[in-house]
């Protein structure tokens, strides 16, 4: 989704004039669980996860940003809350990021933002619910055979313990998944 389609110069260039360009470093985090997100990031090159810790120490992926997506805990930057997800980079990484008061101040100064931000909730509605639907509705294997479809560009770029994390089962599921798809 072009999410800066149709935005006037004007207000473009007060955007650029406000962004921040950061790099992280393969492991660094953008975000840790228990901060309030002050920062949203548009991923220029590298690789993120989202992912939660459950009361076991388990790490539980939620989500990829490749190039050209967001990273954001949407929920708590805007409700100015603790998050209770991690971003963490998969890669080296570097983000075009805005911070809360820019958001806000241009949400504030004209019509256009205000579509970008309802683009953008639209977008994280719609990543969520198919996601709920996946882990919810369809059996592991599917989830695989989705996961390749849906990120066949980044399969060499993340590890298998990831892979089987984001689809909710062990890395040996995993395994016997593939196993079963390469004799089938």
């Amino acid at each position: 989704m072009n999410f800066l389609s149709g935005i006037p110069r004007d207000e473009l260039r007060k955007l650029f004039k406000r962004k921040k360009i950061i790099c992280l470093k393969k492991d660094e985090y953008f975000l840790m669980a228990g901060e309030i997100p002050d920062s949203l990031g548009f991923n220029i090159s590298g690789l993120l996860r989202l992912f939660y810790i459950d009361e076991n120490g388990n790490e539980i992926n939620k989500h990829f940003c490749p190039e050209n997506t967001l990273a954001v805990a949407y929920k708590p930057f805007i409700r100015r809350e603790e998050s209770e997800i991690y971003i963490q980079a998969l890669e080296d990484t570097r983000l075009f990021v805005i911070d809360y008061k820019t958001y806000n101040d241009l949400l504030n100064s004209h019509i256009c933002w205000q579509r970008v931000a309802r683009k953008l909730a639209e977008l994280l509605t719609i990543l969520y619910q198919k996601r709920e639907a996946e882990l919810l509705l369809i059996d592991s294997q599917e989830r695989y055979l989705r996961f390749l479809k849906d990120y066949s560009n980044l399969l060499n770029r993340i590890s298998q313990y990831h892979i089987a994390s984001y689809l909710g089962i062990t890395p040996e599921s995993l395994s016997r998944i593939r196993t079963n798809l390469k004799q089938s």
